[in-house]
């Protein structure tokens, strides 16, 4: 008889079961079985997941000698800036994106890179060693000490790490991957979960790097358990347009350095370029002022950026529609509503679009008073002055609040040539920026009063 290599847990009771069933037996919850590895009862009382260090003894967190984690760069200047510096022995990093957006190019040019200093395998689960080295040769990489293996049984990976101990590990992907101690196939909840946990312990056990790439979901999000996130050190997003030159890469998560952290690259022929000055790439080329645009500076983990908005007020239905694109469109409505409230500026017929220009996506609140700003100059068909730039929070009773760190944002507009602000007075400097004219106020009605003035 045959042993039995997995068993189906109830995810709400516990209750097991050697087969799937739809409704579980203890509890009678229906779809909570999930596939999960039973320890083998004959062999030695071995746990495949004992502690890799010897138990230590509870001390005092004072006492405890804390060490700067030791970081080798990539080689990829943006790429080291979203990690934190460069990889960290022991590793694990989560990289997430849509399909042909540059996941494994991007992995590819910094493993060639690395390979120079340590030793390096890259193991693939999608293409052939073949289909590898042709792109490589596309990217113009030589790839002379790079170790490539195309497999997908997680046993005979392990068994390679061992063999041939690289220093860096990619693993394109793990939702490829399947492990013999489970019957389900590939991809699914089970198998990715069980193959990322002995990859994990594997790169802790002996130090090596190792680079997990996911698949995400229809709404963007990665795909398989969320318990994925949580077992590895870093994960990282990749963002962007495939139909645009431009990639963004995002820090979500970063046991080893800041979050919301990101790296500009751009898409060319040898592969992917990092953007020193990634600012230029999300500002339009107007020769002369347009209505409806306002350039707000947006903070991006540590890197303040000027980012574009530009707002469309145009003639509407009965039923006016409110779209707006990189930004939230629940924002946008109570944005309107505040506008129409304290600065008695209405655009209850109109069709309000908005678009944070270059593919970017801006999530923090301080977009706010230039969202409002850009969607007042459309309506009037008043262009901003130039060189104009504004950021700040607005809040439902028509104040501007704060934004954080303002003097690093106002030193950005400056060094990009900008000679005109308007920020909310908490963030006004208190010595005067060369070359900028700053206009610091409390109310939406004060920036609008402001405004008129500029123009």
């Amino acid at each position: 008889m045959s042993k039995v290599k997995s068993i189906y847990v109830c995810s709400q009771c516990g209750g097991t079961s050697p087969r799937w069933l739809g409704q579980c037996p203890h509890c009678r919850a229906w779809n909570t079985l999930e596939e999960s590895v039973a320890e083998s009862t004959t062999g030695p009382a071995k746990n495949r997941f004992q502690s890799l260090a010897k138990p230590q003894p509870v001390a005092t967190l004072s006492e405890i000698e804390a060490a700067e984690v030791a970081r080798t760069p990539t080689g990829l200047e943006e790429l080291d800036r979203v990690l934190g510096g460069g990889i960290v022995e022991g590793g694990v990093v989560l990289i997430g994106g849509d399909p042909g957006i540059g996941k494994s190019t991007l992995l590819l040019q910094a493993a060639d890179a690395l390979a120079g200093q340590m030793k390096v395998l890259y193991v693939t689960g999608e293409e052939s060693g073949a289909q590898v080295a042709l792109r490589a040769h596309r990217l113009g990489l030589p790839g002379k000490a790079l170790r490539v293996l195309a497999e997908i049984n997680l046993e005979r990976i392990l068994a390679t790490i061992e063999a041939e101990r690289p220093a860096f590990c990619v693993i394109d992907s793990i939702q490829t991957l399947y492990s013999e101690q489970l019957s389900s196939a590939p991809g699914s909840v089970a198998q990715v979960r069980e193959c990322a946990a002995q990859l994990t312990r594997t790169a802790k056990a002996a130090g090596c790097t190792v680079v997990l790439v996911g698949h995400v979901t229809k709404e963007g999000a990665l795909a398989g358990p969320r318990v994925l996130e949580h077992i590895v050190d870093t994960v990282l997003y990749f963002e962007g347009d495939t139909h645009s030159s431009f990639r963004l890469v995002r820090a979500i998560k970063n046991r080893f350095g800041a979050v919301n952290e990101i790296g500009v690259f751009a898409m060319t022929e040898k592969g992917l370029k990092g953007v020193s000055n990634p600012s230029a790439i999300f500002l339009s080329t107007h020769g002369e002022p347009v209505p409806g645009s306002c350039v707000m500076v947006t903070l991006e983990g540590t890197r303040p950026m000027l980012v574009e908005i530009q707002a469309l007020v145009d003639s509407g239905g009965p039923s006016p529609r409110r779209l707006s694109v990189g930004l939230e469109r629940d924002r946008l409505a109570m944005l309107l509503a505040v506008l129409h409230r304290h600065a008695g500026i209405a655009c209850l017929d109109q069709d309000v679009f908005v678009n944070a220009v270059g593919g970017v996506r801006i999530s923090e609140p301080a977009a706010d008073l230039a969202v409002l700003l850009a969607i007042r100059s459309s309506l009037a068909g008043k262009p901003l002055p130039r060189g104009f730039v504004a950021f700040g929070e607005v809040g439902l009773a028509g104040e501007v609040r704060p934004a954080p760190r303002g003097q690093e944002r106002l030193k950005e507009a400056a060094k990009l040539g900008f000679s005109v602000a308007l920020v909310p007075k908490a963030n006004a400097p208190k010595k005067p920026i060369e070359g900028l004219a700053i206009h610091p106020v409390e109310r939406i009605e004060q920036a609008i009063d402001v405004l008129r003035e500029l123009s």
